[in-house]
């Protein structure tokens, strides 16, 4: 049969369509040989990524390194804009998918050759042969060290320790000792395996001397710190508009890297805190509550800070009003629970309960607006607001935040404190008035909050025997304390 010119091109594109296909998704196990570069070529790839479009050093930068008999590419979402005139040589590694490229060429582990690669910020140059150094000195390393370290400029870098704490959301920075440690103040050159840079979830996530720390401290991995450095160029003030640009572009890849990689709060070595989440503006960050079980319980982590620390705000808001309009109000439940166990709240909880004399109510203006079925939001913009579920109110932590203290109104009866709505709960039940006869001042949430004169005895009518030194999940059926 005789195949035209047009039948052949037509059956080539096919062919090159499925071969793109089949590099691209041949499956979790080793790739496609034919399709991936060789690995393991001794040498140091290296990569421009921390650099912005506006006032930069990236030519100067890429023509520097490019001198040295190393590969460089500059790694971004799209090409430089305004346009960047590249040296001959450096390659651009867009890493932003579009419908027009075929998904290899939106990889950019298949794009690096050697064994490793060095991540250089703007406005470095080159030392012929630190590279190597750097290269040898991971390679002689003994024990965990993954990153070497290299400073650029005239300021040594400062070593720092990294300690992760997963279930409370919190990245901790505090001095470390020189040579080895877990991450560096001060602009750097790093140096890591290239297979240990792509297995890593977020690669070439910015910034990215942050995002590599962090998810290394994740792994264990140590970094080692080199005496000598990389020469900062001489460059131009950078000018107030860009300096502000910079910022806030700094800024919001710092929420955006600390969202993926589930932190919520820094704490700096100079014991300054970063917080990330949970504002007034903000919606409540985390999950939904099914079953009693908050979702992030299911991820192994307890209330995020951001959260316990909008709560406590809330529930000294809430009190301090309280107070002021002569409402009588006690701690409640898990509230109780956690002022008696820690005075504060509960580590995983994500509410905080009140009980209030329903013949109070009335006393409040945000209860009385609440009550008559208008949701109030207060000068402080707090937002109060009958709950859908029955007969008892929420004071938000503001109309978009909605993490809140739940206002639950008890009347007596026949020396017993009722209520009309019940939820079910283990600890939701009735108890004799003599327990807020009197009530009493108790630390709760940086606070005083007033409670029942017997917490004690009022916990364990509520709970059980031994609920104060016997801490559980607030749904034991669907996760229990310990299986984290």
């Amino acid at each position: 049969m005789r195949v035209t010119p047009c039948q052949a091109a037509l059956a080539g594109a096919i062919g090159l369509n499925l071969l793109l296909l089949y590099c691209a998704w041949w499956g979790p196990g080793e790739p496609a040989p034919s399709c991936r570069p060789p690995r393991g070529i001794p040498g140091v790839t290296v990569l421009l990524r921390d650099f912005e479009d506006f006032e930069n050093d990236l030519v100067g930068t890429a023509r520097s390194f490019a001198s040295l008999p190393v590969p460089v590419l500059v790694a971004a979402e799209t090409a430089p804009y305004p346009p960047v005139p590249l040296p001959a040589g450096v390659g651009l590694l867009q890493l932003r998918p579009t419908a027009d490229r075929p998904p290899p060429l939106a990889r950019p582990e298949l794009h690096i050759r050697t064994r490793h690669v060095a991540l250089v910020p703007d406005g470095t140059r080159a030392v012929p042969g630190l590279l190597e150094r750097m290269r040898d000195a991971l390679e002689s390393a003994t024990g965990d060290t993954r990153l070497v370290a290299a400073p650029v400029g005239s300021v040594p870098l400062r070593c720092l320790e990294l300690q992760l704490e997963p279930r409370a959301w919190t990245a901790r920075y505090s001095p470390g000792t020189p040579g080895v440690c877990q991450a560096v103040e001060g602009a750097a050159v790093l140096l890591l395996r290239t297979r240990d840079l792509f297995a890593l979830p977020f690669p070439l996530a910015r910034p990215v001397p942050t995002a590599l720390f962090v998810q290394a401290a994740f792994r264990g991995w140590g970094l080692r710190v080199m005496p000598v450095a990389f020469p900062a160029a001489r460059r131009p003030p950078v000018s107030p508009h860009g300096l502000w640009k910079a910022e806030n572009l700094m800024e919001s890849r710092q929420r955006r890297l600390m969202r993926d990689l589930g932190i919520k709060r820094e704490v700096l070595a100079d014991g300054r805190e970063r917080w990330y989440g949970c504002s007034k503006e903000t919606a409540r960050c985390f999950g939904t509550v099914h079953a009693r079980t908050p979702q992030y319980l299911l991820a192994g982590r307890w209330t995020p800070p951001c959260c316990l620390r909008a709560l406590r705000e809330t529930a000294q808001h809430v009190t301090r009003v309280l107070e002021a309009a002569g409402v009588r109000y006690w701690l409640e439940g898990g509230s109780l629970l956690g002022a008696a166990r820690l005075g504060d709240i509960i580590p995983w909880d994500y509410d905080v309960d009140l009980g209030i004399y329903r013949e109070d109510v009335g006393k409040c203006r945000w209860l009385a607006a609440a009550a008559a079925g208008e949701a109030v939001e207060d000068a402080e913009g707090f937002l109060w607001e009958k709950a859908a579920e029955g007969d008892f109110y929420r004071v938000h932590y503001s109309r978009s935040n909605r993490l809140h203290v739940d206002l639950w109104p008890f009347y007596p009866r026949g020396g017993v404190m009722t209520k009309d709505t019940w939820l079910g709960h283990p600890q939701d039940t009735e108890f004799p008035e003599s327990f807020l006869h009197p009530r009493v001042p108790m630390a709760f949430a940086g606070f005083t909050a007033m409670a029942p004169n017997n917490a004690r005895a009022f916990l364990e009518l509520k709970f059980g025997p031994g609920a104060i030194e016997n801490p559980e999940y607030p749904n034991p059926a669907v996760k229990r304390l310990g299986q984290d």
